[in-house]
């Protein structure tokens, strides 16, 4: 079992307020807490905010809100503030909380594999790239993995370069959520980053620059995540498309 951290923040640039956008009814972390409720193997399931308008909110929506340093610099440190909080199962579990589509049996296979493996200290999902626009875009992470299923690089370029127009070796599409022991977390949020990280604005290269393996679990799809007003707009419609 593991404990799944949801951190939220008022301060994105590019959609301000978005924790709290509410076309459907109900604010934006809430939609995420409600897909994440339903993952099997999470024994508590916690957003962490810096922000009391938030954290009221989940409350609100009968959940479970910790206030954490407003000086976290990422979700992940958030994350880690979380965990040092809350005492108990080994596994800590980060969702981003503008992931209102995550599908929670990805969640449950993506914590049995670090169950299911002692050597393990983080793991994360990946998808397939079902275009080539997908593969071209920058803002589509690409991972490629080795014959044991770890992350060799993450990368915002189309990897590996196909000499050959049929190349082999195909990408997949990084899903952000991660698993991690909880005391590698605590060493992962204490690290300075990487070269890496800093060029290609990929925290997870971090882990790999220090020669942590990340074990990459596969998943069916990669759920749309919502960073710009045209992405939650997009949300808005789908989810009133489930609703008729």
């Amino acid at each position: 079992m593991a404990l799944i951290v949801i951190p939220a923040r008022m301060g994105a640039t590019r959609l301000p307020g978005k924790p709290l956008l509410a076309e459907t009814g109900k604010p934006l972390v809430v939609h995420t807490l409600e897909a994440v409720r339903h993952c099997t193997r999470a024994a508590r399931v916690v957003v962490a905010t810096d922000d009391d308008r938030i954290a009221a909110a989940v409350r609100a929506a009968w959940g479970e809100a910790i206030l954490t340093s407003p000086g976290c610099r990422s979700g992940t440190d958030r994350v880690a503030e979380a965990a040092r909080l809350i005492a108990g199962d080994d596994i800590v579990v980060n969702v981003q909380g503008d992931e209102p589509e995550v599908d929670p049996a990805a969640l449950d296979v993506l914590i049995a594999a670090v169950e299911a493996d002692l050597t393990v200290q983080m793991a994360t999902l990946a998808a397939p790239i079902l275009s080539d626009e997908e593969l071209a875009s920058p803002s589509v992470v690409k991972v490629v993995v080795d014959a044991r299923g770890d992350a060799m690089y993450f990368s915002r370029s189309p990897i590996p370069f196909a000499r050959e127009p049929l190349g082999p070796a195909r990408p997949r599409r990084h899903v952000g959520v991660y698993a991690y022991r909880r005391d590698f977390l605590q060493k992962f949020a204490g690290m300075d980053a990487t070269p890496l990280e800093l060029t290609e604005v990929l925290e997870q290269l971090r882990a790999l620059g220090n020669g942590v393996r990340i074990r990459v679990v596969a998943t069916d799809r990669a759920p749309p995540g919502i960073d710009t007003p045209q992405d939650y707009e997009a949300f808005v419609r789908r989810w009133r498309e489930r609703k008729i």
